[in-house]
């Protein structure tokens, strides 16, 4: 499972943004993984997350591998939504 999304925040993703993003994908059993500008990185990772250096209008692919990808996927399509991100 995947889905694409173009960052739409002024401040793209910082640190406020990338734990929520972090700690939502840490709940569930699924390899999750972002990828941004010819990179994947583990969204389970902070460090990983703020090393891409995400702004607006960047898109980025979030695909989740698992038993519980689907559920994973929706949780994070709809913090990226209620946190205004994309």
């Amino acid at each position: 499972m995947e889905k694409t999304y173009t960052i739409k925040a002024e401040t793209g993703i910082h640190a406020r943004p990338a734990t929520k993003l972090v700690q939502t994908a840490s709940k569930f059993s699924s390899d999750i993984q972002l990828n941004f500008n010819g990179k994947e990185v583990n969204l389970k990772s902070i460090m990983a997350i703020l090393g891409l250096g995400i702004s607006k209008a960047d898109e980025i692919k979030i695909v989740a591998n698992g038993e519980d990808a689907v559920e994973a996927l929706n949780a994070l399509d709809n913090l990226l939504k209620v946190e205004e991100l994309v």
